[in-house]
């Protein structure tokens, strides 16, 4: 019976009574039953989303609510909305998923604008372009237009416009202030070209799928009337990511039944780089009055100390809806928070572990290394390869199979021997030299053509064209014919006409670069040699001019494989090592550790979790902070309570005191996310006198560190046996705070110090032990005490 008495409908009440209602908790079923009216489900961490979202979309059609056609389900992979159906299915049967608007934002707006495309000017056979054809086709606007592309190339003009059009900025609508961040000024106007030339060329991009279909709802209100009527229900996954116009076309559809279903978690918004607006979940409430807010905060992923670890780290962001997640299971193992000298041994410490584990006869595959940036990848693969550890990099290549980083190696290749034409033909063009695919193939043709003829009489070698004798060699065993190298035909092809005066004058110039790096080979060393090499060819230019998200990603990756080229003699032992390294990697079986950065592993879970490179201007992104300041650290805590909360049974932290970074040792601080966690659920140890031991823990001293590893940081800290001795006990319960042992520094502000790395410098700011230094050349600094002494006595 329903509240006023009425019988209900016979497929309300057997829904009611369905079996896939019993397995839900209260919350979980709560957000199932709230078919009417708005409705945030704040999903926690490992609390059942994708349960809650099938289980509700099934309930749904079986009260009748709504028709398979009636229902809008939003995904953000296709990979997630075939899940969503499979499950749907399982629940109500062969036939039962039929949901022709289950599908990911772009795949419905596609299908949409198919049916409405001649309001915006286009066929409804257009063609959908790749990133390729895209930025194929702005390099022919910004020619056209006069623009210099080597300055303001077209891969940068297409993140821009790809930026507009995630807030669904039309070029009529670009703020003047931002048409000045492409062109001096002319990005609008090439956006409006672009769009024009699009529209002829009966196309569009993956942004404009979303942005034609708002245009056509903003200008055609009868089409948006039509989709008010044939969609009763809408529902969201992941809402957390959500950009602008994702926000005002889901808004535009859903204004007039309000029958809208979100489910994210604000806490794991960690993709504001690409145009993700956490505020879209924050302003929900107010964006639709009286909307219900269910919280799912019963976690059936990992143990009690990781999930208070995790909840404690966030709670200090201030931008949050806030929950707190629980669980039924164990209080299992601590956090475990580790500090060593260096990330070469936090890269014995974790593969140490994982052999441990496997050898307690669990599987690689439970293992899993996040890490926050790619470069921090490299060292842990030469370990793991070293030991014979499978593993596998989610998300992308591994490192040595990074195109940037076979890219320096075919330099490389090339500067140590001219016969490689496999190196050749890879960086010819790399970065673009006005050397096209037939100039390649010229060579090729010219190269094919035999350079000489063994004769049968031990007689000279000579030119079969023109006669020339070349040198003196008897003939190999059965005679043969000898074939050019690429760089020979080139080099003989740049004095004759066969070759186009552009193609001849950038290959006359790539030929004087390699023989100028091959004689400097003699002198340098291979690192130095690298550094020239990736400065002097442009390619680091080419990435810096490059604003697409993966460029800063190879910047930093390249940066990373110079400085590990210093561990090895000479460029030959360098690339044999490589060679080595490719080789093992292809005998590596099914059964892999995971290694990934952390924005790839969300959605994934592991048993054992290792969490490396957790200090400032690591791990929160010195970066990422210095581009979006509170709002950017805020993410990266996200970002952080991510890691923890991909673990089950284990999660472990690692931090370093010396970091070699992009070649330079540097030392570096615990991150503050550290000092965040929660000194209870902790278990703390450091080797570098970094003292973190939670309150209650036996007084445990540190043994004196006797690796015979030579870093600069880790021989001040012997001299000065900063890691004798116990480390201090924490006050109270609430952090866990990064020390290198003692009482508070002997320092005050004003005081004016010495430091080796980065000179004199005057005391800003005292916490502890740790300094804040205004460095007279090197800017602001915090550092360890330890690490300074007087002014007056340098």
């Amino acid at each position: 019976m329903s509240e006023e008495g009425e019988m209900l409908p016979i497929s309300v009440r057997a829904a009611a009574g369905a079996p896939y209602l019993a397995s839900l908790n209260a919350g979980q079923r709560a957000a199932v039953e709230a078919l009417d009216g708005p409705v945030l489900v704040l999903a926690g961490a490992g609390t059942g989303k994708t349960r809650v979202l099938t289980t509700r979309l099934a309930h749904l059609l079986t009260t009748g609510k709504a028709k398979p056609w009636s229902v809008l389900a939003v995904t953000f992979t296709n990979k997630a909305a075939r899940e969503m159906r499979e499950r749907v299915e399982k629940l109500l049967g062969p036939g039962g998923g039929g949901l022709p608007w289950l599908g990911t934002f772009h795949s419905i707006s596609a299908r949409m604008l198919r049916t409405h495309a001649e309001l915006v000017g286009l066929k409804n056979n257009f063609t959908i372009l790749d990133t390729d054809d895209q930025v194929r086709l702005l390099k022919q606007i910004i020619d056209a237009e006069g623009v210099d592309e080597k300055r303001w190339p077209g891969r940068q003009l297409a993140g821009v416009i790809d930026g507009w059009k995630n807030r669904a900025l039309t070029p009529e609508k670009v703020p003047k202030n931002e048409g000045f961040s492409f062109a001096d000024g002319g990005g609008a106007k090439l956006y409006a070209i672009y769009q024009a030339r699009l529209k002829i060329l009966n196309a569009c991009d993956f942004g404009d799928l979303l942005m034609h279909m708002i245009d056509i709802f903003q200008r055609y209100p009868d089409v948006l009337e039509n989709y008010h009527k044939k969609l009763s229900h809408l529902m969201v996954d992941e809402y957390q990511d959500t950009n602008v116009a994702q926000y005002l076309w889901l808004r535009l559809l859903a204004q007039a039944r309000k029958n809208l279903c979100v489910v994210g978690d604000d806490d794991q918004s960690i993709y504001g780089w690409r145009g993700a607006e956490v505020d879209n979940i924050l302003r929900f409430e107010h964006d639709f009055p009286g909307a219900e807010v269910v919280r799912l905060e019963q976690n059936y992923r990992s143990t009690g100390h990781i999930l208070a670890a995790a909840s404690h780290l966030i709670a200090n962001n201030r931008g949050r809806l806030g929950k707190t997640l629980f669980t039924d299971d164990d209080l299992g193992h601590r956090v475990k928070v580790r500090g060593v000298w260096d990330g070469e041994a936090e890269a014995r410490l974790i593969a140490d572990d994982i052999e441990g584990w496997r050898q307690s006869n669990r599987s690689y595959a439970d293992c899993a290394v996040l890490v926050r940036a790619a470069w921090q990848m490299r060292a842990f693969e030469e370990r793991f390869l070293m030991l014979r550890i499978p593993y596998k990099v989610i998300g992308g290549p591994r490192f040595f199979e990074r195109a940037e980083v076979r890219d320096v190696h075919a330099y490389l290749r090339l500067i140590r021997s001219e016969d490689d034409d496999l190196a050749f033909e890879r960086i010819v063009n790399q970065p673009k030299r006005g050397i096209g695919e037939g100039t390649v193939q010229k060579l090729h043709a010219y190269a094919g053509k035999p350079l000489v003829r063994f004769v049968t009489d031990n007689g000279p070698l000579f030119d079969q064209d023109t006669g020339e004798v070349v040198t003196e060699q008897p003939e190999p065993p059965g005679g043969a014919t000898r074939f050019r190298t690429l760089i020979g035909a080139a080099r003989e092809m740049v004095v004759t006409d066969d070759l186009p005066l552009k193609a001849r004058t950038a290959l006359r110039a790539f030929l004087a670069d390699l023989d100028r790096w091959r004689e400097q080979a003699r002198t340098i060393s291979h690192v130095e040699l690298a550094e020239i090499v990736l400065d002097e060819s442009g390619y680091t230019e080419m990435l810096r001019r490059d604003k697409s998200p993966q460029a800063q990603t190879r910047l930093e990756n390249l940066k990373e494989l110079v400085q590990s080229m210093g561990q090895y003699d000479t460029l030959e032992a360098y690339l044999e090592h490589v060679a080595l390294v490719l080789d093992i990697e292809n005998e590596t079986d099914s059964e892999n550790v995971q290694l990934s950065t952390l924005h790839a592993a969300k959605g994934l879970e592991f048993p054992l979790v290792f969490l490396p490179g957790w200090e400032e201007e690591v791990f929160p992104s010195k970066r990422s902070i210095d581009e979006s300041g509170e709002k950017g650290l805020e993410e990266e805590r996200r970002l952080a309570y991510v890691g923890i909360t991909r673990a089950r049974e284990s999660a472990r932290i690692s931090f370093v005191a010396n970091r070699q970074i992009y070649g330079r040792w540097q030392v570096v601080l615990p991150s503050r996310f550290i000092d965040e966690l929660p000194s209870a659920n902790v278990d703390a140890v450091s080797e570098t006198g970094y003292g973190m031991q939670p309150p209650g823990v036996r007084d445990m001293a540190v043994e004196p560190f006797t690796s015979s590893y030579q870093s600069p940081g880790w021989r001040r800290a012997q001299e000065r046996g900063a890691f004798q001795g116990k480390p201090p006990m924490i006050e109270g319960e609430a952090r866990l705070v990064a020390r290198s042992g003692g009482d508070d520094s002997s320092y005050k502000r004003g005081d004016r110090i010495f430091h080796q790395k980065f000179g004199y410098g005057r005391v800003s700011d005292v916490e502890g032990n740790k300094l804040t230094v205004q460095f007279e050349k090197a800017g602001e600094k915090r550092v360890i005490d330890s690490f300074v002494i007087p002014a007056s006595a340098a």
